[in-house]
């Protein structure tokens, strides 16, 4: 852990216990107003390199996280931000990562792609498709050797299901009846080709169910309905039902990256996702069942824009890496003779 991993900076009150919706909101509005302010600093070039957004999959990352304990694992895809906000990381030490300072939770070596913390059992931020879906495999192991009651949850995208890792790990998991919870954030497009040129069976949870687990289909625009899903899956696992597959029907709203022109999509498509934007469904939702008070949205988005200012000022007057210190964790196993 780095120094700067304690030191998180203010945070936004957390909701109620007995109000878990204000709880999915106030998370989801952290993720989006952080990745926002994310798209500034990508274009003034203080975050460099790839950053690839979450904008309009928030319920995926707040639904699961609110369902697992601290003790549980989660193995993450490049497209993380929002996993890792939900799970517990401050903003502080993802943004002076994605800035590549001293102070980020990877020391400013891994950037955007590789997110990760030990103390919160967070392993990644993965940069290649499917690649973390092997190490949830090898933890969960683990795990079930040592006859520890935990959960690792596995997040990818469904451009990972045509790879052969995915194949893999879903056999040997159901093989070895491992606590995996595998949630497919299927977003119906890999990078820029929709999900009808990759797959010959675009039932994602009908193909995982094809490996014996028990696999079901999630609308992951509504956080509540994510958070019901993962309950129930991650019950189920712990209690030694083995690994279970959420296919987690989502949608992004921005492009796959920040360098991808989002020309394969119509933008009449995009605007009628974002007619189901899982932020204001839930606010609707919310207010009608009498949930948030007068003034309330106002404070905690005000909160919020304070804690993204504070981790951008922590980012921006963090420690570039001393040149004398580049090749320090690089190992090299030379090819040298006697």
């Amino acid at each position: 852990m780095t120094e700067s991993t304690t030191n998180v900076g203010p945070e936004v009150q957390s909701a109620p216990s007995d109000n878990r919706g204000l709880h999915l909101l106030q998370e989801m509005l952290r993720i989006r107003r952080f990745e926002e302010r994310c798209v500034e600093l990508y274009s003034r070039s203080a975050i460099r390199g790839f950053l690839h957004l979450a904008i309009g999959e928030e319920a995926c990352a707040v639904g699961v996280m609110a369902a697992l304990s601290r003790e549980d694992a989660v193995v993450s895809t490049y497209r993380e931000h929002g996993h890792a906000i939900a799970r517990g990381l401050s903003m502080r030490v993802i943004m002076a990562e994605l800035e590549g300072k001293l102070e980020g939770c990877s020391r400013g070596r891994g950037g955007s792609m590789h997110l990760f913390d030990g103390t919160q059992r967070f392993y990644g931020g993965n940069a290649i498709v499917a690649g973390g879906l092997p190490l949830a495999v090898g933890l969960a192991l683990a795990d079930h050797l040592q006859s520890r009651p935990r959960v690792t949850a596995c997040f990818f995208g469904d451009g990972a299901v045509a790879e052969g890792e995915f194949h893999e790990a879903m056999n040997l998991a159901a093989l070895w009846h491992l606590p995996v919870l595998f949630c497919c954030e299927n977003n119906l497009y890999a990078m820029g080709t929709p999900l009808q040129f990759t797959e010959s069976e675009t039932d994602l949870a009908l193909k995982a169910a094809s490996y014996r687990m028990p696999s079901w289909e999630v609308d992951a625009m509504d956080a509540t309905a994510v958070e019901r899903a993962a309950r129930e899956a991650t019950e189920a696992v712990r209690a030694g039902g083995g690994p279970h597959f959420l296919e987690l029907r989502t949608y992004r709203f921005r492009s796959h990256s920040m360098y991808d022109p989002d020309r394969y999509r119509d933008k009449s498509e995009i605007e009628r996702w974002k007619q189901r934007d899982p932020i204001t469904t839930l606010v609707a939702q919310l207010n009608h069942d009498g949930q948030l008070a007068d003034g309330q949205l106002e404070r905690l988005e005000a909160a919020i824009a304070a804690e993204v200012e504070d981790a951008v000022t922590f980012a921006d007057a963090g420690t570039d890496e001393p040149v004398d210190e580049l090749t320090r964790f690089v190992t090299s196993t030379g090819t040298g003779g006697s």
